[in-house]
């Protein structure tokens, strides 16, 4: 589907699921009675508080596979406003990293039923899988809804979605937890939201678009996190959502420019020529700036080569980094430079959180880029999207020098929106 992206301020259409504006079937004036979460339903047509806790692991929680600042359960409130605009929404993300559902009934109280929910989206089995054995999960599981169902909300069970293939976690075995998830949500007469067969879907019609879709082999990054708002939130509505803009990602360079308006040294990771014109630029908009700079040594870098060099990038404690796209990232085969690039872009980021900014920059020398450029470029664009980043490129047409199409996007950074 058509996706715009925000390049200098100017809008550019690709073919990729992107965040934001939505398209929805008109919310009914009566929801059907018979649906499971019919109340849920009308809670939200009404503009009633509705409290929706998403409880899961990394996969659900907020961290740089999805851009580190949101994901599909912050997708999913934006889904559910635009088909109930009077909806009174508390999205909770109790997401955490790692935990399986032993961890999760050791947490339950503080973070799922103490935030009195109408409805509880569960999605546990990705760690399980690896640490749990399969009798255990299935009694946590009914232990998890059971404990949410007393306290008096409504629940939807998420299958983890299908991976690559890892000793920790093959697929074979994956695929018998997601089972015992689809046999405990009918014991249960709960709506299912089957993540692992849509994957699998995907996966065997598109391969190389279900690596678009994927962080690493088993996290889905921000694309795929907005395919999870729309099934979750068609499943809640009962009719479907999907996405269909992508506004401007949260506070792209909010980090950087609090520093600068404080006066205060900027740590800058980037390779040349951006390790100069970066702080060039911004002088010209903050001319009392300072900067510590940590120069990327990307132009002699294979995208792999660059993708470990960016592993110190967290022990460095930046302010501002600029992912580069080596020259020699454009010799790498499509499947190697997917997976490689967005690991450049996962260790550019911190684990969680906004902790510093991260403004990836398109090889602004290519005036006229081969047809074969072009290729990985877009592909560089949709990795990017799904960092829910924005980015620096050279707009079509656009004939000014790298210092000033640089300079251009740092000064739009400072307009309100």
């Amino acid at each position: 589907m058509p996706t715009t992206l925000l390049i200098l301020g100017r809008r550019v259409t690709l073919f990729l699921v992107a965040t934001g504006l939505l398209t929805a079937t008109p919310a009914f004036a009566e929801e059907r009675a018979d649906h499971p979460l019919s109340k849920v339903q009308q809670q939200l047509a009404d503009g009633e508080l509705t409290k929706i806790v998403c409880f899961g692991d990394s996969i659900t929680g907020v961290y740089y596979h999805s851009g580190s600042k949101r994901a599909w359960c912050d997708m999913l409130g934006l889904a559910l406003k635009t088909a109930y605009p009077n909806a009174d929404l508390q999205m909770i993300n109790a997401g955490r990293s790692g935990h399986t559902t032993v961890n999760a009934l050791a947490r339950i109280d503080r973070d799922v039923i103490a935030k009195q929910p109408q409805l509880v989206i569960v999605s546990f089995g990705m760690n399980d899988v690896a640490r749990v054995p399969l009798e255990d999960y299935k009694r946590n599981m009914r232990e998890i809804i059971q404990r949410c169902q007393d306290a008096g909300a409504k629940v939807i069970v998420c299958t983890p979605n299908a991976v690559s293939e890892t000793a920790a976690r093959p697929e074979a075995k994956l695929a018998q937890y997601v089972n015992a998830a689809r046999s405990i949500a009918a014991d249960f007469q709960l709506p299912l939201v089957d993540l692992f067969a849509a994957w699998r879907k995907i996966r065997a019609e598109d391969p190389l678009g279900w690596s678009l879709l994927m962080s690493d082999e088993i996290h889905p990054n921000m694309t795929g996190h907005l395919q999870f708002a729309e099934l979750i939130g068609s499943t809640i509505s009962g009719r479907p959502i999907t996405f269909d803009e992508t506004p401007a990602p949260l506070g792209t360079l909010q980090v950087t420019l609090n520093r600068l308006a404080r006066k205060e040294t900027v740590k800058l990771v980037a390779a040349a020529p951006y390790d100069s014109i970066v702080p060039e630029q911004l002088k010209r908009l903050y001319p009392d700036a300072k900067f510590n700079v940590v120069v990327w040594p990307a132009e002699e870098q294979t995208i792999t080569a660059a993708a470990q060099w960016a592993k110190q990038i967290r022990g460095l404690k930046p302010h501002l980094v600029i992912p580069p796209l080596p020259p020699q990232a454009f010799a790498a085969p499509p499947e190697e430079f997917i997976r490689e690039y967005e690991w450049v872009l996962n260790y550019s980021l911190p684990q969680s959180g906004g902790t510093w900014d991260v403004v990836p920059v398109l090889p602004l020398e290519l005036q006229h880029a081969s047809a074969e450029q072009t290729k990985y470029l877009e592909l560089a664009i949709r990795i990017i999207a799904g960092k829910d980043m924005l980015f620096v490129g050279r707009p079509p047409g656009e004939s000014g020098s790298a210092a000033e199409i640089v300079g251009d996007w740092f000064a739009k950074q400072q307009q309100p929106p």
